[in-house]
């Protein structure tokens, strides 16, 4: 696969609406803008996990253990319908302050967020290994390229999210995002129990 097309499979798995921008979404908006970026750094971190075992062959070894694929599987979907239900019962009109968003933010609290929820994503574990399957050689002449395509994919992850976090809790949406910031914040909700959901009933 040529190093552009690579580029641009990377750029669009990350853009791509998923249970990662909802819950930067969400926690950008209920807590602010340090809550919105820790857990960015979290999914991050989420995302050099899943490098490291690609890269280890441990990939392959989940793959094809179906009890293993399986724990993950059904972790990631209750973790997702628990944010969800939360989000939903838990949804108001109170917006965190843009000037004011360091104060009472929990940052293992959003930090583990972001983690739990892109490394217990079954369907992310599975898009490294088949990406990663077609960057890796058999004699190892393509891991530097691996390692750094990998790096590649976790900046963007970064640096998408971060852009997320940072437009909305900026001061021009703030009056706007007020009026609707409970309905967003169950659509929020909804999306992620829905994201759990389909992930636990899908074969």
């Amino acid at each position: 696969m040529e190093i552009i097309s690579l580029a641009i499979i990377g750029l669009v798995i990350v853009i791509s609406p998923g249970a990662d921008f909802i819950i930067v979404l969400k926690n950008s908006l209920n807590a602010g803008r340090s809550a919105g970026m820790l857990t960015t750094l979290g999914i991050g971190l989420a995302i050099g996990v899943h490098m490291s075992y690609s890269l280890l062959g441990i990939g392959y070894l989940i793959s094809q253990n179906q009890l293993f694929f399986s724990v993950v599987k059904y972790a990631g979907a209750i973790y997702l319908i628990y944010l969800g239900v939360n989000s939903i019962l838990t949804a108001n009109d109170a917006m965190a302050s843009v000037e004011n968003n360091e104060i009472k933010v929990k940052p293992a609290q959003y930090l583990l967020q972001g983690f739990c929820c892109n490394v217990l994503n079954p369907k992310t574990m599975l898009f490294f290994i088949s990406l990663f399957s077609q960057i890796i050689s058999v004699d190892g002449s393509s891991n530097s390229f691996a390692l750094w395509y990998g790096v590649y994919i976790a900046l963007l992850h970064v640096l998408w999210f971060s852009i997320v976090a940072v437009l909305f809790t900026s001061k021009a949406l703030q009056a706007q995002l007020r009026k609707v910031k409970k309905r967003l914040n169950q659509a929020c909700g909804v999306g992620l129990l829905s994201f759990g959901v389909m992930l636990a009933i899908k074969s």
